[in-house]
């Protein structure tokens, strides 16, 4: 397939940068810094501004399918308002590209961790991860009412780190998978087969998922 994919040197989106190339896709990596890009035949580097929804529809266009692993920074103060003008921008220059497979990378922080009550508004979320989470929940909330588009929302485990490939993984839905009673986890490594799993054998077209060990 031909790839677009959004945010390629990030921590999720190097592993699915990775992933795809491994698999013989050939990917179009948007990025701020294609200096950071790893050289490989079936790689394009393109600088584009992914707040800009024109340049997004530009780098975008003629690919079978883009991945969104867009993230502003967790650093910036203004990370939630940040998020959903890329997430704006994006989606719009998607739509205007004509391309209609589209997986966000969002967050766990919107997964339910009962009923009625998602993970972000607990009392014990990290105070330093609560404004990205609430803007990838806006971010999840908003693609619920794309019509036009096979989307698909990947809502990662609570417990995301580095580490090996072992192509194993569990999906779920709109809670967090667990490891008895703890939170399970994923390395970025297998949460980038999962995505790229469902990219070459859709299952959640339209819904949002999860996985984890």
């Amino acid at each position: 397939m031909k790839i677009a994919l959004i945010g390629a040197t990030g921590y999720v989106g190097s592993a699915l940068l990775t992933e795809a190339l491994a698999r013989g896709h050939q990917v179009t990596a948007i990025v701020r810094n294609v200096d950071k890009l790893p050289q490989h035949a079936a790689l394009t580097a393109h600088k584009a501004d992914v707040y800009n929804a024109d340049e997004v529809a530009a780098a975008v266009a003629g690919h079978d399918a883009v991945i969104s692993a867009f993230n502003p920074g967790w650093g910036k103060p203004d990370i939630r308002q940040l998020s959903l003008d890329g997430y704006h921008a994006i989606t719009a220059g998607v739509k205007a590209a004509g391309v209609k497979r589209y997986i966000v990378i969002g967050g766990a922080g919107s997964l339910y961790i009962a009923p009625g009550l998602q993970l972000v508004d607990t009392p014990d979320f990290p105070a330093e991860w609560k404004e990205g989470a609430l803007g990838a929940r806006e971010a999840l909330n908003l693609i619920k009412g794309e019509t036009t588009l096979d989307w698909s929302f990947v809502s990662p485990a609570i417990l995301l780190e580095p580490g090996e490939r072992t192509g194993k993984y569990r999906l779920g839905l709109e809670e967090p998978l667990f490891d008895g009673a703890a939170p399970a986890k994923i390395s970025t490594a297998d949460l980038a087969v999962a995505i790229i799993d469902e990219l070459e054998a859709p299952k959640h077209i339209q819904r949002r998922f999860t996985a984890a060990y």
